[in-house]
């Protein structure tokens, strides 16, 4: 008998060799980085590619199957969104759905879905908010955010996925965020005012819930359970874009916007923001950065511009390294950050403050555009471009 336990746990240990899924918008951990461990960019090939509409949508993954979403331009600015369940290791189509959506500037849906359990939530650019039964595609409910909160939609279209914090669906929708109730989609808070494009990041601060949006006028931070305000700090930017999405780090938080903007650190130990510090040295245009054992590391710089990869220290926000890739977009796993260049190249490196150590770079195939940040996934790296084609890199 103690043969045949043993066995079967050996079993499942080799089943779940790469059992590290990326279930919603920033990974398992909301941070960009992946606990994963057990793969090898060396080896990189390309497993399946697919063409799934356009738009900026990432993938989400969870027990073999993969999400995400595209769009088709029809006649009149109005085409439709697809939302598609595709087996994660072959690129097979599970179930799809389509809806209307207007198509917009930088055409198609930015919100990465998010899955939990049985059910998954999608946003599009126009403020649906969808919760659909994962498994077989079934429409359980939808929302219209914008319209149950009176907010206007901002200029080039609701970019924040959802953030499930209990039994609430956050959004980055009016000036200080919103709240659903995930079984239903009913409003349970909101705010007035013009939000903007990055996803909400909840938190513990002394006991409590918090939540930092980044909106319009800068960074708020509200409680989770109600929406209360309990503060805020001034960062209003050009085109009034805050994209990248705030870093939590211990009592602090991280803050960088693009358009010649710059970075700052701001302190929270007291309730209040405080500035620590603030510097030009590190600018998401709307690439969120990651934070690994004191440093920060970013892509710095502006779409179809010259831009860096960049490590800065938490600490000063001094500078330690660059690296020229142009614009584009990182996560991190195993000590490794994978970078995808908005050119389609996938570059892997060693995640160290003292020098930029390239391990390997492998081609995507996909070329301009690429905006969308890379994911990883039970030894699969997803990539894709602003016209649709998602490619599956295998480094297992």
């Amino acid at each position: 008998m103690s043969k045949r336990v043993m066995y079967v746990l050996l079993a499942a240990l080799a089943a779940n060799v790469y059992a590290d899924d990326w279930h919603a918008w920033r990974g398992p951990h909301a941070n960009g980085i992946s606990d994963e461990t057990n793969w090898n960019p060396k080896g990189a090939k390309t497993l399946w590619t697919k063409e799934m509409g356009v738009g900026y949508s990432s993938v989400s993954v969870m027990d073999g199957k993969l999400y995400t979403m595209g769009h088709e331009p029809g006649e009149e600015k109005i085409g439709t969104d697809t939302v598609y369940c595709l087996d994660a290791k072959t690129g097979k189509k599970i179930w799809d759905h389509t809806y209307s959506c207007k198509t917009g500037s930088y055409k198609g849906p930015r919100a990465t879905p998010v899955v939990e359990g049985s059910n998954l939530y999608t946003v599009s650019r126009e403020g649906q908010v969808i919760c659909f039964e994962a498994g077989s595609g079934t429409v359980k409910w939808e929302t219209d955010v914008l319209e149950k909160t009176d907010n206007e939609n901002i200029r080039w279209g609701i970019s924040s996925s959802v953030v499930i914090e209990g039994d609430l669906l956050l959004l980055n929708i009016g000036d200080a965020g919103m709240a659903l109730e995930k079984s239903s989609g009913k409003v349970v808070w909101q705010s007035q005012g013009k939000h903007s494009y990055a996803s909400p990041v909840v938190f513990d601060h002394k006991g409590k819930r918090c939540v930092a949006i980044f909106s319009t006028p800068g960074l708020q931070v509200v409680e989770a359970k109600t929406g209360k305000k309990i503060d805020a700090f001034d960062w209003t930017t050009k085109y009034d874009i805050n994209g990248a999405d705030p870093m939590v780090i211990g009592d602090r938080i991280f803050i960088s916007s693009g358009y010649k903007h710059g970075c700052a650190m701001l302190d929270f130990s007291s309730g209040k923001l405080k500035k620590v510090w603030e510097s030009d040295v590190l600018m998401n245009q709307f690439s969120s950065s990651i934070y690994i054992d004191g440093y920060i590391y970013g892509v710095d710089g502006q779409t179809k511009k010259k831009g860096f990869l960049r490590c800065i220290s938490a600490e000063d926000g001094s500078e330690q390294w660059n690296m020229p890739i142009g614009f584009g977009s990182l996560i991190s796993a195993g000590g490794k950050l994978i970078a995808l260049g908005e050119g389609g190249t996938l570059y892997f490196a060693e995640a160290t403050p003292k020098k930029y150590n390239e391990i390997s770079t492998f081609e995507t195939g996909l070329a301009k555009l690429c905006w969308t940040p890379p994911v990883l996934a039970n030894g699969i790296v997803y990539c894709r471009n602003d016209k649709g084609t998602l490619v599956a890199v295998d480094v297992r």
